[in-house]
């Protein structure tokens, strides 16, 4: 009767050993199989984003031009159209005899701001 109980445990002990060597094998393989899934998506998401920036047109900045160049303007007196019909006012009222040379003089330098 003991040695029908050793070879109960025997087998039993072997039973539990290759149960759990067939259980940590088919983990790995599923594990492994997740993986090589996991691994062909992300392949197939990589050639996905590569295939869209090649099919999108490259931006190129424009070649750097100058502004055109506009004609330059007159050089300002600093006059404006009132101060010119005054100045010329002026000048009629001085050669006519009305103002004197130093009154001229005066009401010139104050509408040029002298």
């Amino acid at each position: 009767m003991m040695r029908r109980r050793m070879r109960r445990r025997a087998i039993v002990g072997t039973a539990v050993v290759g149960g759990a060597a067939y259980a940590a094998g088919h983990h790995s393989a599923t594990k492994s199989a997740e993986q090589q899934q996991t691994d062909a998506q992300q392949n197939a998401q990589i050639a996905d984003v590569q295939d869209q920036q090649a099919a999108q047109p490259v931006y190129q900045q424009p070649a750097y031009a100058p502004p055109p160049q506009a004609a330059a303007p007159a050089p300002s007196t600093g006059l404006s159209a009132d101060d010119i019909s005054q100045l010329k006012q002026l000048g009629q009222l001085h050669e006519s005899g009305v103002l004197t040379d130093a009154e001229f003089e005066a009401a010139k330098a104050k509408i040029l701001g002298i």
